[in-house]
């Protein structure tokens, strides 16, 4: 990702703080918002300490039968002293950069148990949900546990 010196955070943000870019084929979603409970910038009231800054990422891919593999990161910049969070630049540029590899991370883990599963093939009933495996739904009386 390339970071735009002109934008304080390196990307444009708007006014709640959310952008959407294109990075390796995914759009992925990015937020930048602080941890207060009040929509006034300001010192909290009891430590006199402005909020953190929390930068994310994330994105969602679907495939067949309603797949999903997501990929998020998240950071926080903590303000120094009583002073407020200074933008990072690099912020959303390293997020995004996580994001992708928590992506590929969680690709790798799904393509790893696809392959350790083997559907049913001879229609013993698996999943009829009463557990005696004869696939009508109902639970056998005389079975034992």
């Amino acid at each position: 990702m390339d970071i735009d010196t002109t934008q304080p955070w390196g990307l444009a943000i708007d006014f709640a703080g959310r952008a959407t870019i294109t990075e390796a084929g995914h759009t992925i979603y990015v937020n930048v918002s602080d941890s207060s409970y009040n929509s006034i910038i300001a010192p909290d009231s009891v430590s006199g300490t402005y909020a953190p800054v929390t930068v994310a990422a994330q994105f969602t891919e679907w495939g067949a039968n309603g797949s999903a593999i997501r990929g998020s990161a998240r950071t926080t910049i903590m303000p120094i002293g009583t002073a407020m969070v200074v933008p990072d630049q690099t912020a959303i540029q390293t997020v995004v950069a996580s994001a992708l590899a928590n992506f590929v991370e969680n690709t790798a883990a799904y393509t790893t148990l696809a392959a350790k599963w083997t559907p049913p093939t001879d229609g013993s009933g698996e999943g009829d949900g009463d557990g005696d495996g004869d696939g009508d739904g109902t639970e056998d009386p005389t079975a034992t546990a």
